[in-house]
């Protein structure tokens, strides 16, 4: 649960870059996500608060992170569950507080339990109180954490004070990757192409789109990834037509093809990668077409991630590119794209969707479409074309990090058509 992937360096920086950019006479406060029942005594799997985890390193439920300035310095709070030996023969071991603060690099660790009474002492002496806006989800009574239900409860509790979310400077902070985070994100990557290595062995006519999920999470687990960083979509045939398809459900038929989406979460960060192939290890002409249409514009694609561009840059040259391709693959004319009186252009029958998002502790992480690029940031580059009327669905993605010369950290993919063919065929022959 607390594996230590990143150094006590790492959240010390990132605690300074945040405070450095607030107030004196101020706190900052951050409380981990609640647990939320599934049934009886079961709990849906935790996942950290991405902020709260960049700040400390802590991946254990009812974390409470306190910064607060007084008297002419920042002062370093985290608060952390206390268990007794009947939670523990049911649940296991929790940190301790040295463990704690050995992994955040915070010296003074309370029991959550004092959280309150040492809030009240603090908030005598400051002004403004900083915190994180979060979505506002259920929670339960009977949890002492939960970001926004606590703010919540704060802001009329002390009406007083000075309430300010702290959303952008950790964007901030969060979107270039320091040298640590990418060597855990590179080790997500290696774990998601293991996992897509063995699809290309695996998939064959007549299996079961969950059999392909199957032999994804297995890869995943046997290398130590926590599991998925997102719902892994493993849609064959016309079910690639829906973006967000994820019942993986299906008979996988001869002469489809079967479009991934798919990536490991380690260490709390996330690969994100797509790919498509036929099912039956050969493309035909009219798939091996569509195919290399979609891949000439993601290999293009790749030179646009250089400092000073935008997803909102990166999807308009794209969107052309890929319309320049759909005419001639015939799915319109030029023509037809002069005479267009829509607010939407043609392609975006076919290609509905953005070519880029940001990738970091969330797969779709911090920054915007305006955001302009940075040495170090990383996003994905994922072009697509779906042609529901002919049941083809195709999407080639990687991950990309921005530099003056670009870095593809999924560049030993297979994405060719002849590679993954050759791939495919190979194993074909073996057996």
């Amino acid at each position: 649960m607390n594996t230590i992937y990143l150094p006590n360096s790492f959240f010390v920086s990132s605690r300074k870059f945040l405070t450095d950019r607030l107030d004196t006479k101020s706190v900052f406060l951050i409380f981990s996500p609640d647990e939320y029942h599934r049934n009886g005594d079961q709990y849906f799997p935790f996942r950290q608060n991405s902020d709260l985890y960049h700040l400390c390193g802590i991946n254990q439920e009812e974390t409470i992170l306190m910064l607060n300035h007084i008297d002419n310095e920042w002062n370093e709070m985290l608060f952390i569950k206390h268990i007794d030996n009947t939670q523990r023969i049911w649940h296991g071991e929790k940190l301790e507080k040295k463990d704690a603060g050995e992994i955040s690099g915070i010296q003074k660790v309370e029991w959550n339990t004092s959280f309150e009474e040492i809030l009240l002492q603090n908030l005598e002496f400051i002004d403004t109180i900083y915190y994180v806006e979060t979505p506002n989800l259920i929670s339960f009574d009977n949890c002492p954490t939960s970001n926004m239900r606590r703010i919540d409860t704060m802001k009329k509790e002390f009406p007083e004070k000075k309430f300010v979310a702290v959303n952008d400077i950790l964007a901030e902070s969060r979107l270039i990757k320091k040298p640590e985070e990418l060597k855990v994100i590179r080790q997500a990557v290696a774990i998601t192409k293991d996992a897509y290595e063995g699809i290309l062995k695996n998939t064959r006519p007549n299996k079961y789109e969950y059999e392909i999920e199957a032999d994804i999470i297995y890869h995943f687990i046997r290398r130590g990834a926590a599991g998925h960083a997102y719902s892994p979509i493993v849609a064959s045939g016309i079910n690639a037509c829906i973006l967000h398809y994820v019942d993986n459900d299906k008979i996988m038929k001869d002469n489809d093809l079967l479009l991934l989406d798919f990536g490991a979460e380690y260490g709390n960060y996330a690969a994100d990668c797509s790919r498509t192939i036929p099912i039956n290890g050969k493309f035909s002409t009219r798939q091996r077409d569509c195919y290399n249409a979609v891949l000439r514009v993601y290999n293009k694609a790749h030179n646009l991630y250089i400092p000073g561009n935008t997803i909102d840059f990166i999807n308009e040259k794209v969107g052309q590119w890929m319309q320049e391709e759909m005419i001639q693959l015939g799915l319109f004319t030029q023509k037809e794209v002069d005479e267009n009186k829509a607010e939407e252009p043609l392609y975006k029958r076919y290609f509905m969707h953005g070519t880029a998002h940001f990738i970091g502790l969330d797969v779709h992480d911090v920054g915007t479409k305006q955001t302009p690029f940075k040495e170090g940031m990383l996003l994905s580059c994922e072009p697509g074309l779906y042609i529901e009327e002919e049941g083809i669905g195709i999407r080639i993605e990687t991950d990309i990090l921005v530099g003056k010369t670009p870095i593809d950290l999924m560049a030993d993919f297979a994405v060719s058509v002849d590679e993954i063919e050759k791939a495919m065929q190979s194993h074909d022959i073996a057996n």
